[in-house]
């Protein structure tokens, strides 16, 4: 029992090695990459037409970020396997499999919400255009 309990433990460290490349990859994206980009798009500019250049080319950022909180979901699960093991040695590589977790579960909510964000500010400002254009035309229509 000793020696099988022996062998899973060293084949889920292996199995981490694995997930672990994926892992740095994917961090090392979001902070030298996404990080940057969503901090971006904190100051959105105040006209229509700059918003809708500004929510094409975070659709165009999404898409490649959501493709590495997508890898990174897709590796934790993989790693799932762990909670089933109460091992003292595998401990250290818990506390880094959590660590990379927080900071997965912290960049995509970020993501989720700069999205929800830039949306909404694009309605809101296609919404005041409308609204703008609206009083234009009544103006000219009292005026003639």
């Amino acid at each position: 029992m000793m020696s099988n309990k022996r062998i899973q433990e060293l084949e889920l460290v292996m199995e981490f090695e694995k997930v672990e490349e994926c892992f740095k990859e994917v961090s090392s994206w979001i902070e030298n990459v996404g990080r940057k980009r969503l901090k971006e798009t904190i100051n959105l500019d105040d006209s229509l037409e700059t918003l809708l250049r500004a929510q094409k080319q975070f659709k165009e950022f999404d898409l490649v970020a959501s493709e590495y909180c997508k890898r990174g979901q897709e590796a934790l699960k993989k790693m799932n396997q762990w909670e089933d093991f109460s091992f003292v040695d595998v401990q250290s590589y818990r506390v880094k499999l959590q660590a990379y977790e927080d900071q997965l579960e912290e960049f995509c909510t970020q993501l989720d919400e700069t999205r929800h964000r830039v949306c909404e500010t694009v309605r809101l400002y296609e919404f005041f255009d409308k609204v703008r254009q609206g009083i234009c035309c009544t103006k000219k229509g009292v005026k003639s």
